[in-house]
């Protein structure tokens, strides 16, 4: 929208309240189609859209929009129905995909343990079968995109990084261990392996008094918060639920690191917006992470569920000098300026566009991303600083410009009370003298009678 497009979602419902809505999205007013959906009683947040009657709802929505081009964050149903009513038009058809069949295979009910293996080959087999028909196949990491090629039988997939702004979580303050605070945001599901962190933080000496914030919900957290319990650390625990995006800035700076020990990312939104915020994060080694945290530089890797390791990993932040832990956060912040999401939309826009000579890739993907850093020369942390400083002053005016429109905006409520005070003051005036004429004519009536 800020590049002067005219953007269209289509999306299921999150409540009973369906139709074609403007919502407000990252400060810019969109029009989303919001599809009837029932919530799935296995998940605290997946919705299913019922699939016999979507295609009417498809088909009228390409009638009346008639886009440039149809990007589908998703191969699932909604998706695939947007691909089929663009076919009549020859729209420019492109396909992120950020699914993983394992992610949701334990919320399935029909499908029996001894055959999940095999389900998970289906519908690897299904998502390949629809990416097919689009024109582009992109997913936010190189990694990720060699297992698509591989699992779904596709090929040329684009691996183009999600981006981030990072201004928005730009900070001034040093990353500190005095008080070691883990941060971990994201969905409470399973997969985010969260059970993970809290029995790595029950390994860390007691006299660290370790605190531990978890942002965002899901199905698991009751028997997240059980286990807190039964570890002995609820205190050190906060789960805060959803939190404003005034509040998100605010959790990363006020964290030592950030923990990721899920198995299952293709990038990692959460991840990328704590190296922005220039704090080290400990992560699995699993999927696209170590895309992410390059182990020894911005932070550690350990081993899929091995907890031992993650609490060494943990540990060795949480007691780091200041020295380690300002090279840890310089060196995120190195890191995060090749996820631009600037660069992200210009990528795009040229896959809209059909442009042939359009760059396909993001810049982590070049091969000085993935080289060891240790300390940043005297070049590179200039660079950082430097950055880092138009971060801040980016985030200072955008807050200046949000404080003049809140100041404009109250004034206005001002002013309005201001001049309804003076009609209504009108209006009772208008009405006594209504009533003293009133009361003259019926007093002379009165007298002539």
């Amino acid at each position: 929208m800020r590049h002067g497009h005219d953007v269209h979602i289509v999306a299921p419902a999150f409540s009973s309240k369906h139709g074609t809505f403007i919502e407000t999205h990252d400060g810019s007013k969109m029009t989303v189609h919001r599809i009837k959906s029932i919530r799935l009683l296995q998940h605290k947040t997946l919705r299913f859209v019922w699939p016999f009657t979507l295609k009417k709802k498809t088909d009228e929505i390409m009638r009346l929009v008639q886009p440039d081009a149809v990007h589908i964050q998703s191969h699932l149903i909604v998706g695939r129905y947007l691909i089929r009513s663009a076919a009549p038009y020859g729209t420019r058809l492109l396909a992120t995909n950020h699914i993983m069949p394992e992610n949701l295979i334990k919320y399935s009910v029909i499908i029996p343990k001894w055959f999940e293996k095999t389900a998970m080959k289906l519908a690897w087999r299904d998502a390949g079968r629809i990416l097919k028909k689009v024109d582009f196949i992109t997913t936010p990491t190189r990694r990720a995109a060699e297992l698509l090629e591989s699992a779904a039988g596709v090929s040329d997939v684009l691996a183009i990084s999600c981006g981030i702004e990072a201004s928005k979580f730009a900070n001034s303050t040093p990353t500190s261990n005095k008080v070691p605070r883990i941060l971990f945001l994201g969905r409470l599901d399973y997969e985010k392996h969260i059970h993970n962190l809290l029995s790595a933080v029950a390994k860390l000496p007691a006299e660290l008094n370790t605190q531990v914030e978890i942002v965002g919900d899901g199905g698991e957290r009751k028997a997240l918060e059980l286990q807190a319990h039964q570890l002995g650390i609820a205190k050190q625990v906060k789960f805060l639920g959803h939190i404003t995006e005034d509040e998100l800035p605010k959790a990363y700076e006020r964290a030592t690191l950030f923990a990721m020990p899920s198995i299952a990312e293709l990038q990692s939104i959460a991840t990328m917006e704590a190296m922005a915020s220039g704090r080290p994060v400990v992560a699995a080694d699993a999927m696209a992470l170590p895309h992410l945290v390059h182990d020894g530089d911005n932070g550690y890797l350990f081993p899929p569920d091995d907890v031992d390791a993650f609490a060494d990993r943990l540990l060795k932040i949480l007691t780091a000098d200041k020295k380690e832990l300002a090279r840890l956060s310089e060196n995120s912040l190195y890191l995060i300026q090749s996820h631009d999401i600037e660069r992200t939309l210009k990528i795009f826009e040229g896959l809209y566009r059909g442009d042939q000579d359009a760059e396909r890739t993001s810049d982590d993907n070049r091969a000085e991303y993935k080289e060891p850093i240790g300390r940043l020369n005297a070049r590179l942390k200039a660079q950082v600083v430097l950055m880092r400083k138009q971060a801040l002053a980016i985030r200072e005016a955008s807050q200046n410009l949000v404080d003049k429109a809140e100041e404009l905006a109250e004034d206005a409520v001002r002013r309005a009370k201001r001049a309804n005070a003076k009609v209504k003051k009108s209006a009772v005036e208008t009405a006594n003298k209504a009533k003293s004429a009133v009361k003259d004519v019926a007093e002379r009536l009165k007298s002539e009678d």
